[in-house]
């Protein structure tokens, strides 16, 4: 038996409560749905900024009316610092999902990615303190790199940003130690390696990867690659990060903690690579897709080629993803089908 399957059985047995920020959007929503399964009682913040509530009606489908009873849910801005400290009150664990994702939105509208993920942070952080929860996980991202060329990514070496997003998220990492020095309250940050799965939105102008291609092939449009293709990324499906994060939460080991980690499966695919395993997915679901893509520009603010070195989250949290590219994107296939095919009718 797996670490994460062993903290899975033990949750189950001793119940906690949860604060899951940004709770209706992709990775809050299956985090939402994971934690319900195991009999958790979990509190939720959102604002629908960029989550929906249709994520919170299918998770409500999919648990059990019991289950579903122990979800409370705030609506509510963590650039409001009262708000953060009123979905903090009784809470064991915080899992800090709310941000303002997107590099090319941050480089349109710095000003608001920098209240949404500097300003809610640092009132998330301190709400977590005075409440005095047991743990408190966030979001960090793989784009604090930046510039550094060296692969794969290991957490202490990192460059210059490359986005006002990417600035962000180091703040959040700076803030989190600080607050460990200052007030010993320690913190873990989770560097995601793009994320994909069910609940991904696949509209608007920021739409990641693999949810827009996705919805581009199933509606026989045209699929456009940003540069010549052979760009690459480590991507991560969302069960894993989901593991990484309960891992983080319930972590027993003190070393663990005041820490990032990369979250993601220690491999590169190219933009190419992706297309063709996409098309091929859906191939095996009854989608045929016969276009080639289109090749444009590079996108600013994009770094060339990124993968992860999960090692040190292997040894302190005992992070073993279980889901590669070819076995998330099979698993997810399905429901951006059904998802899309809803929207139609």
């Amino acid at each position: 038996m797996s670490q994460y399957q062993t903290v899975c059985e033990q949750l189950k047995q001793n119940p906690k409560t949860w604060l899951v920020t940004g709770v209706a959007g992709f990775i809050g929503s299956n985090l939402l749905e994971t934690l319900l399964k195991l009999d958790q009682t979990v509190v939720g913040l959102d604002n629908f900024a960029t989550g929906h509530q249709h994520n919170l009606d299918e998770v409500q489908n999919l648990v059990s009316a019991e289950q579903w009873a122990n979800f409370k849910f705030y609506e509510g801005d963590i650039r409001d610092l009262e708000d953060c400290q009123k979905a903090c009150a009784g809470v064991d664990y915080v899992l800090h999902q709310a941000a303002l994702g997107s590099v090319p939105r941050s480089i349109a509208d710095p000003i608001t990615t920098n209240a949404a993920n500097i300003t809610g942070f640092l009132n998330m952080l301190t709400a977590a303190r005075d409440a005095c929860v047991k743990s408190f996980t966030y979001a960090a991202s793989s784009s604090t790199y930046g510039d550094h060329p060296a692969l794969p990514k290991v957490e202490e070496n990192i460059g210059k940003p490359l986005s006002p997003y990417a600035v962000t998220k180091y703040v959040n990492e700076l803030y989190a130690e600080v607050f460990a020095r200052t007030y010993g309250f320690k913190a873990i940050g989770l560097r995601y390696f793009n994320v994909f799965g069910k609940r991904q939105d696949p509209n608007g102008a920021y739409a990641a990867v693999i949810p827009k291609w996705t919805a581009a092939m199933i509606n026989g449009e045209d699929v456009f690659i940003n540069g010549d293709g052979k760009t690459s990324r480590d991507f991560c499906f969302i069960e894993n990060t989901v593991q990484a994060n309960i891992l983080a939460a319930t972590t027993q080991n003190d070393e663990a903690k005041n820490q990032v980690y990369n979250v993601a499966v220690g491999g590169r695919t190219t933009l190419n690579d992706l297309f063709n395993s996409i098309k091929t997915a859906l191939n095996e679901n009854g989608v045929t897709y016969t276009k080639e893509p289109v090749y444009r520009d590079f996108r600013a603010g994009d770094v060339r080629h990124s993968q992860a070195n999960i090692e040190k989250a292997s040894s302190y949290l005992m992070y073993k993803p279980y889901y590669d590219v070819w076995r998330g994107v099979s698993n997810a296939i399905g429901w951006y089908i059904n998802f899309l095919n809803k929207i139609k009718d």
